[in-house]
């Protein structure tokens, strides 16, 4: 199945079949990608069967947060 994904798109996805998933932070820290949950709606528009879930994390000032997680369904 031919995916016609561009750069960014790519680069999600290469990184989730490498790591098994990603994370709002992740995208931030690994290419740049501030955008990420547009990133999987793309994805996911396209056929790929993405998963999401809710992590809890810790920020650099010790304050928890919440971001998502994405992997394959």
């Amino acid at each position: 199945m031919e995916l016609n994904l561009d750069t960014t798109q790519q680069r999600v996805f290469d990184y989730i079949v490498e790591n098994g998933s990603i994370t709002s932070l992740e995208a931030i820290e690994h290419f740049g990608e501030t955008r990420i949950s547009a990133r999987i709606f793309e994805l996911k528009k396209k056929g790929i069967p993405i998963e999401t879930e809710w992590l809890s994390v810790t920020n650099r000032y010790g304050e928890k947060r919440r971001v998502k997680k994405y992997f394959f369904g």
